[in-house]
């Protein structure tokens, strides 16, 4: 299991590589950069020994003029190379973003309902925001900094050795010791990263929630239990970043202690050879310099390391969603279906949401003829929703077939499948754009006119020209500006413009009051001339016109008929009629 996991790891790190390598060009010119930021910073070092010994000691005045300008130009140099490096890595690191949320996104928007459904919504926005930043400062921050210190780390040796070989021996006694505070702060940051990931993740899902249902905290005065529950989120967030602060902070001393020790030895041994007369001050002072300047890229290390551990444990988030198997596959030849009349049949369906849960349907036999609207009703829980889900294969079946026009769904191209199926839920789904784009939606190639005609048959082209703008006013989030009917209207317009030869209708009116029922219901008999319509119904008041009724109950049909003979019946359709009636009575 630890193998497996270790070979996941460093799969993922080859594909951060990879793309990173895409960039080559640019990563080419940064390197470049960074040789003479490292290039320079050395020369800086080794202008001290001219310094000390031909201006100091020797008072020669032509090195006075020489040298303050030979330091100009490196310091001019180091300044454009570091703004050069800067420039293109951050240039690939939002590039990266960008890819890294786009793939995000179109996963997401690819993945089936049953994915997005088992995980909360603001996990998913906190791997594209959050996530895919700490990944941006892993590629773009860590791999300037890894590149400029190894290229720092190389022109210091240069000159460290050049120098003095003997002293530099004896500096680097230290070294080996000091990489590994590296590794064991490292993996600590990275293991408390994941978690202030992971808690982020838990804050964010708990913002969107709690910003939606505002509405429901404030009426049933929940603020402070709310406000509560918050201040517990980010008291876990705290504890855990506080940890990580603690291992990051902990790193560097170590490493400055560490440096402290070869600092000394160097003072000493190299103090005795001056003094001995087998080195001069400017070669000790210059050797110094060198090595002090060298010990700031290696103690950087530890951060950089805490940098790239954070980055690996955010790229183990976003992989686990770019990684995640599709449910619904489409076969590798589909057929493309066609056709303004369709019928749709069930043959033997069963369905159950995961392995191990009860079965949502069992045993479903069911035909459907082209323009037929068969109404579903039942109790909460008994499968309606469920088995309108399978037509347009938001989930696939457990067992049996579900067939439009004689062909299993399966068999389909999933956009030829979802290009004869028009929807109208319970609940409104609206964007915030104007109503001419909300309606566009149900296909974007529809003209002005087009969109005019199917707001008058869906009843919505008098209350649209009331609007401040008219058609182009915008609707805000969820169409928060208008009113239930005012939304389900705009809803059946776009299904109207759909123009699919299949409707479903899940329950599109059971949130209107009595007034607006009757309007959109008029809108919804236009809607439904010449379709294949399901109809779930939780007022069976509104369902006189279908053809054909089915009662489902725990998963299966236990009645199906007209309203008329099924009354007669006197079975679960007439219980369910005289409670509602009882009700409402």
């Amino acid at each position: 299991m630890e193998k497996k996991k270790t070979d996941l790891i460093r799969d993922r790190r080859k594909k951060i590589i990879s793309i990173v390598l895409q960039y080559w060009k640019r990563l080419l010119f940064a390197a470049f950069c960074m040789i003479v930021v490292a290039a320079a910073s050395g020369f800086m070092a080794y202008l001290v020994k001219p310094v000390m010994d031909d201006i100091f000691i020797k008072q020669d005045k032509e090195m006075l003029v020489l040298i303050p300008g030979l330091a100009i130009l490196v310091f001019f140099l180091k300044g454009a190379g570091a703004y050069g490096s800067e420039y293109f890595m951050n240039y690939i690191g939002e590039k990266i973003i960008r890819f890294f949320r786009n793939a995000l996104y179109e996963k997401i928007m690819d993945l089936p309902v049953s994915f997005i459904h088992k995980e909360k919504t603001g996990a998913l926005m906190s791997r594209i925001t959050n996530d895919v930043n700490i990944v941006k400062g892993m590629v773009s921050t860590a791999v300037v900094n890894l590149f400029r210190d190894f290229f720092s780390v190389i022109a210091f040796l240069f000159v460290i050795f050049y120098m003095d070989w003997q002293l530099a021996i004896g500096a680097f006694l230290v070294l080996p010791i000091a990489f590994y505070p590296i590794v064991l702060f490292g993996r600590r940051v990275r293991k408390f990263s994941t978690g202030t990931q992971e808690t982020m993740a838990d804050l964010n899902s708990f913002l969107h929630e709690t910003l939606t249902g505002s509405k429901i905290i404030k009426i049933f005065n929940l603020q402070t239990f709310e406000k509560e529950r918050f201040k517990k989120k980010t008291a876990r967030l705290f504890r855990l970043e506080m940890k990580k602060v603690v291992a990051k902070a902990l790193s560097s001393p170590v490493m400055e202690f560490l440096g402290g020790l070869a600092i000394a030895f160097i003072i000493w041994f190299g103090g005795s050879r001056v003094i001995n007369g087998t080195s001069t001050p400017g070669t000790f002072f210059s050797f110094l310099t060198a090595v002090m300047m060298l010990y700031d890229p290696v103690k950087k290390l530890s951060k950089l390391n805490n940098t790239i551990q954070e980055g690996l444990a955010a790229t183990t988030r976003i992989f686990d969603v770019l990684e995640e198997d599709s449910v619904i596959v489409e076969k590798e030849d589909p057929i493309h279906l066609s056709g303004k009349t369709l019928d749709v049949e069930f043959r033997d369906v069963g369905f159950s949401y995961g392995p191990g849960e009860d079965s949502a349907l069992k045993g479903i036999n069911l035909k459907v003829a082209p323009g037929e609207v068969l109404a579903l009703v039942g109790m909460s829980g008994g499968g309606k929703t469920s088995l309108v889900n399978l037509i347009p294969r938001l989930y696939d079946v457990t067992s049996g077939q579900v067939l439009i026009g004689g062909k299993d769904v399966k068999d389909l191209s999933i956009k030829s499948l979802r290009d004869h199926i028009s929807i109208v839920t319970q609940e409104p789904i609206l964007f915030n754009e104007s109503v001419k784009e909300n309606i566009r939606y149900g296909r974007m190639d529809a003209t002005d006119e087009q969109i005019e005609k199917a707001a008058r048959a869906a009843f919505a082209y008098d209350f649209i020209q009331g609007f401040p703008n008219g058609f182009d006013t915008v609707i805000g989030e969820l169409g928060s500006r208008l009113s239930g009917g005012e939304k389900q209207r705009i809803c059946i317009a776009r299904a109207l413009i759909k123009d699919a030869p299949i409707l479903i209708l899940d329950e599109a009116t059971s949130a209107l009051d009595s007034q607006a029922e009757r309007v959109v219901q008029k809108a919804l008999e236009n809607l439904m001339k010449g379709r294949t319509s399901f109809v779930i119904a939780h007022r069976l008041s509104t369902i006189d016109y279908a053809s054909r009724i089915i009662l489902l109950k725990n998963g299966g049909i236990a009645e199906q008929g007209t309203h008329d003979g099924l009354m007669a019946r006197q079975g679960d359709y007439f219980k369910l009629q005289n409670m509602q009636s009882a009700r409402t009575g």
